[in-house]
């Protein structure tokens, strides 16, 4: 009969000495790497778990902050006093200031920014067409 395949590892010829020295070397260099990815994955790890468990820094409070709130069931109030003749075409609110874009009296467009904490306009930016 013949000599099943596993019984020829046992017959193996030892590995000329420069080969092993180049097979030591891949391996270590193999375990070297190894090492190295372990270690850089466990610090992602660590670092994933130490981001989820420290509580989210407080966001920055924003102008809004300045107006008061109104007693309770009252509201704000204050005057916006837009140009003769002008028209409101649309408003949008970004924490205390508002823009509002009018049509003029003299059919021009303008957008007119107003900060509500402290009552008064502070940008007019006209509307033109190039």
């Amino acid at each position: 009969m013949a000599k099943p395949a596993f019984e020829d590892d046992k017959d193996e010829k030892p590995l000329d000495p420069a080969v092993e020295r180049v097979r030591r070397k891949l391996v270590r260099f193999v375990g070297i790497n190894l090492g190295l990815l372990f270690l850089a994955l466990m610090a992602v790890a660590l670092a994933i778990v130490y981001k989820s468990r420290t509580p989210a820094a407080e966001a920055p409070r924003s102008e809004i902050s300045e107006i008061q709130a109104p007693a309770s069931g009252g509201t704000l109030q204050g005057d916006i006093l837009l140009p003769a003749g002008a028209k409101l075409l649309s408003q949008s609110l970004s924490g205390n200031r508002i823009s509002l874009l009018t049509e003029l009296s003299d059919g021009s467009q303008a957008i007119l920014l107003f900060d509500i904490a402290e009552s008064r306009l502070i940008g007019r930016f006209p509307v033109k067409a190039q």
